[in-house]
């Protein structure tokens, strides 16, 4: 990859002297030669065939790096494995155990593929993105290093499969869709439920007018985050803890196990939780952002508000308010509350019109008009919702294409913004007023001070395509 600024990539000076080094006195450059070569004597393959039996030639493969090797890293790879034409070149984390692990996942599924079994690990990825063979990557991280991995992946030509939300800060989620309109890239948000049959039929009845004029939207997703409160422990050997933090500039954040769930090899072991670090507010945005990013994304669509949003945020309990509230141009009205009166804490959205009603969420949807729509009801068991393969292989079909996906980088950044305007509003106790179209607070110096909407990253990080006027 060619880098033409210090800001196009992060600076590696300080971040070498934590690398492992090798004892072979082969070179980077000379070995990212032989990945290529390797890599290329790995797809003399037969061409592929889709699941209606046409065949895809091995011109048309797409060949893919992940970045992020946790539950979500592999549950990704799970579904990736399952679309015609697909290869995985390489992976990249800060843990060198999850690396390994991954590894053996992809050796394995290449050996029951019939090719030769190799995946190059990377720990800094940097180093994955500068291979040429790779086409697209996928990236799994915590949400503090997303944007910097797909602006950075973006530079270096490759398209990106980004897990949701598309960023931690505002800033950084307009940075990120400024990157991929200015390199030319295809981005996908792992924003599943836009693949779902269950939710595209939502989308649709609503945008028709089944339900009549939407007045009001109910959207529970979840509690918001809560400060750091996990005693510090040591880190162990095979963590770089000092490149998990990355950007993050906040000297309280230490390491805990629940922040970077650790497993075993000998006999595999995996984590036993969600990495913690979405619900503090030091390292994320709660179930505001984690499901709010699922949510809130399927609300928007369904009322034609992708890529806009709120005008204005109102916190729970301010001036006595139950729910928090979330105010449209066009007057609807959004609430974080219950959408299911049996059961308060199901995540899910409620549409509200003038003709009628409409519920929706996994694996389920209900109507006021049974007419309207054929029920359709599943029960999803635990993790079985994240291995969304007609997702994946959107993302694969416009890559091929190059066209955008069914969830682009725009839909991304305003459900992002929007998520961060929910917990700004909170933390900060008041409403908040947001121009979606100018992108700008209208006045309120506060709310842009705030570090959801920017905050100065930790040296040497730097973030492109950064506005650092804090509109106001």
């Amino acid at each position: 990859m060619k880098k033409t600024t210090k800001e196009q990539t992060v600076s590696k000076t300080n971040l070498q002297k934590q690398k492992l080094t090798s004892s072979s006195n082969m070179s980077r450059r000379s070995f990212l030669k032989l990945s290529a070569l390797g890599l290329a004597e790995l797809t003399i393959l037969p061409s592929w065939k889709t699941p209606d039996g046409k065949k895809i030639a091995p011109s048309d493969r797409v060949v893919l790096g992940f970045v992020g090797l946790g539950q979500q890293g592999c549950s990704d790879f799970e579904s990736f494995s399952s679309c015609p034409g697909v290869q995985v070149a390489a992976c990249c984390d800060v843990d060198s155990l999850k690396r390994e692990r991954f590894r053996r996942r992809v050796a394995a599924w290449q050996k029951s593929q019939g090719q030769n079994e190799r995946c190059d690990m990377y720990e800094f990825y940097e180093d994955l993105l500068e291979r040429k063979d790779i086409d697209a990557i996928e990236i799994a991280t915590p949400d503090h290093w997303h944007a910097l991995v797909a602006i950075h992946a973006c530079q270096a030509g490759k398209d990106v499969y980004c897990q949701k939300p598309l960023a931690y800060t505002i800033t950084e989620g307009l940075a990120v869709q400024t990157a991929v309109r200015a390199n030319n890239r295809i981005l996908q948000m792992g924003s599943q439920q836009r693949s779902s049959q269950e939710f595209q039929q939502a989308i649709t009845l609503v945008r028709s007018g089944a339900i009549g004029h939407i007045d009001k939207i109910y959207v529970r997703v979840g509690d918001p985050p809560t400060p750091l409160n996990l005693p510090e422990m040591p880190v162990p050997s095979n963590l770089n803890f000092n490149l998990w933090l990355g950007p993050l500039n906040d000297p309280k954040i230490h390491y805990h196990p629940d922040l970077c769930p650790p497993i075993s090899l000998e006999p595999e072991q995996n984590e036993k939780l969600w990495g913690a670090w979405r619900w503090y507010q030091e390292t994320g945005n709660g179930f505001p952002a984690d499901w709010g990013a699922h949510m809130y994304d399927i609300a928007q669509a369904a009322i034609g508000m992708d890529g806009l949003g709120p005008v204005e945020f109102i916190p729970q309990g301010y001036n006595g308010a139950k729910y928090a509230t979330m105010k449209y141009a066009n007057g609807i009205v959004m609430t974080e509350q219950p959408f299911n009166e049996k059961d308060p804490e199901d995540k899910g959205i409620k549409f509200i019109g003038d003709k009628g009603w409409l519920k929706v969420k996994r694996g389920y949807i209900e109507c006021s008009d049974p007419k309207l729509l054929k029920k359709h009801e599943e029960k999803i068991e635990a993790g079985q919702y994240e291995v969304s393969s007609p997702h994946m292989q959107n993302f694969i079909d416009a890559v091929r294409a190059h066209v955008d996906p069914i969830a682009p980088v725009e839909y991304g950044a305003s459900t992002n913004t929007l998520c961060c305007l929910f917990n700004i509003a909170r933390e900060l106790n008041r409403p908040v007023k947001w121009n979606p179209a100018l992108l700008s607070f209208e006045g309120d110096k506060e709310a842009a001070a705030h570090r959801l909407y920017w905050y100065e990253y930790r040296r040497p990080y730097k973030l492109p395509y950064c506005d650092k006027r804090n509109n106001i």
